[in-house]
């Protein structure tokens, strides 16, 4: 199935194979139906467009599209789900990318680069005075431009930093609240 859906080039295409025949074949005891609506997504991301969300179909809809692929081996309904549905994706995904904005194109040059020194910050148990030094230290590395941009970004990303955003820094929650307990 994987060679076969990957001779396939249109990715609305390939999308919607996988969809099709990931839970056809069964090949998890459960799951089956939810990993082959995430893998539909594969060839979409792949070409930068917009993921496909099944958050607005109708249960019945889909079960009864599924069981005429199961049953029947008829495909109509199934495919005219994955494009009502598509496109009632694409609209939502547009209101949330419009509502974000775009992304900062500093954050973006170093990210890796913050991600690292908050992460040593926290691994180092650092209180504040600590981290301020060690981000000045870090900064003083860059063009002299970007310093003080970078020292804002690290200090309000540590002021910001809770138990639901450190694993974007790879840190464990122990490591998390040793350091709070020095940071505080």
């Amino acid at each position: 199935m994987l060679d076969t859906a990957a001779a396939i080039r249109d990715p609305f295409e390939q999308a919607f194979f996988v969809m099709v025949h990931l839970p056809y074949l069964q090949p998890f005891v459960i799951v089956n139906k939810r990993v082959s609506r995430l893998a539909a997504n594969i060839p979409l991301i792949k070409r930068n467009l917009c993921p496909l969300s099944f958050v607005d179909v109708p249960q019945s809809l889909y079960i009864s599209a599924l069981l005429g692929v199961y049953e029947r081996h008829r495909t109509e309904l199934l495919r005219d789900v994955f494009v009502w549905a598509y496109k009632r994706s694409c609209a939502r995904y547009s209101a949330v990318r419009q509502s974000l904005g775009d992304p900062d194109p500093f954050r973006l040059q170093y990210r890796e680069k913050i991600a690292e020194v908050v992460a040593h910050v926290v691994r180092q148990k650092m209180n504040k005075a600590q981290a301020v030094h060690h981000i000045q230290q870090v900064a003083q590395q860059m063009e002299a431009l970007h310093r003080p941009r970078f020292i804002e970004v690290v200090e309000t990303q540590l002021l910001h930093l809770h138990e639901g955003n450190m694993a974007r820094y790879r840190l464990r929650p122990s490591e998390f609240r040793q350091w709070l307990e020095t940071w505080q």
